[in-house]
């Protein structure tokens, strides 16, 4: 068993921060989503990886994923010159794949699903393909399948506008080489793409057997700014243990779960967990949480923040009210301004600066 790991695309509803950065790069709780996808599927047994690059964040990501590397695991990069559709990733990666089965993973998503099981149900039974579902308020946000009364898949729509079901394509699909063939007799949909959605279609029209499981756990796609902030919500209740590696002096007030890396200085600081505090910070003065994530070498000092992702290397100092459910790019500065407001909003990309009105 093989995996393809979907991490081209342009991330255009996350700029201006993509602009800067691969959308599979943004941190949850201080780690690249990527991360996340690559750990999950090396848990489940898998040790060859073909990773889907784009010309403009394919080097980030080969960087970022080399630091991920275990000893064990290969890496095999696949160049994808536009984002041409799921079903045309499928299609140039042939050559690394070949007759192999595998799983495809959209680098993206953050998904709590017992893949090993997954990936062993699909291979004992024999099925042609099998999908994760999940039910959805927003359907029409998402390629969407019907289902008859024994569960039995029968119908795959991408992103509806009158959906049939509530049944949305969680990003994580299993496929024998069939699908292939499948995705050569499909065509470009109305979005200029090839479909996977489509091609699974053609699956089910030719009488293969596409096999469904309801996902009963959490799914997070975290392409835009609000879905992102509720990812590093969940990881950061679910997975946070507290641990203080940095120095806290005695003014300090530390509540919840709180993780403070090695070289991190919190001084007369209140942080309210579940928070994570990123390698050489330096908090002062400052109440952080919760809900929040800041990045290494950041600095916070006589400032408010909470709900929110920083990423490495930012200055916030002298802010008045409260920075909150904002995403902060590398390197931004916030500083005060004469004037003053209860609270504030950002979504800013790397190296902004803004003066707090």
């Amino acid at each position: 068993m093989k995996a393809l790991i979907l991490a081209g695309g342009k991330g255009t509803r996350l700029r201006p921060l993509t602009y800067a950065m691969a959308k599979q790069l943004v941190p949850v709780a201080n780690k690249p989503i990527l991360h996340y996808a690559m750990d999950s599927l090396y848990q489940a047994g898998i040790r060859d990886f073909g990773i889907i690059i784009s010309p403009e964040t394919g080097e980030a990501i080969k960087l970022s994923l080399h630091q991920w590397l275990k000893d064990d695991a290969r890496l095999t990069f696949i160049p994808q010159d536009e984002p041409a559709g799921l079903a045309h990733a499928v299609r140039i990666a042939k050559p690394y794949l070949e007759d192999s089965d595998f799983i495809m993973y959209l680098g993206d998503n953050l998904i709590n699903a017992d893949l090993g099981g997954h990936i062993a149900a699909f291979q004992s039974a024999g099925y042609d393909a099998s999908i994760l579902l999940k039910q959805v308020p927003n359907p029409s946000s998402f390629g969407v399948a019907e289902l008859d009364s024994l569960g039995q898949v029968i119908r795959l729509v991408e992103k509806p506008k009158v959906p049939k079901s509530d049944l949305a394509l969680v990003g994580v699909y299993l496929f024998k080489s069939s699908i292939f063939n499948a995705i050569d007799r499909i065509q470009p949909s109305w979005r200029g793409e090839l479909e996977i959605t489509d091609a699974i279609q053609r699956l089910i029209d030719d009488n293969a057997v596409v096999h469904s499981r309801i996902h009963p756990g959490w799914w997070l796609d975290t392409g835009k700014k609000d879905d992102l902030l509720a990812a590093n919500h969940v990881v950061l209740n679910q997975y946070l243990n507290y641990e203080i590696k940095g120095d806290v002096d005695e003014a300090s007030r530390l509540e919840g779960r709180i993780h403070v890396e090695a070289g991190a200085v919190v001084i007369g600081s209140h942080i309210t967990g579940p928070v994570i505090i990123g390698k050489d910070c330096r908090i002062e003065n400052a109440t952080i949480g919760p809900f929040t994530s800041v990045g290494d070498g950041c600095v916070l000092k006589d400032c408010q923040i909470e709900n929110s992702v920083i990423l490495e290397e930012c200055h916030i100092e002298a802010v008045p009210g409260c920075i909150e459910e904002s995403l902060l790019g590398r390197g931004c500065r916030i500083i005060k301004s004469p004037d003053t407001q209860e609270s504030h909003k950002f979504l800013l990309a790397d190296h902004s600066e803004i003066q707090v009105v």
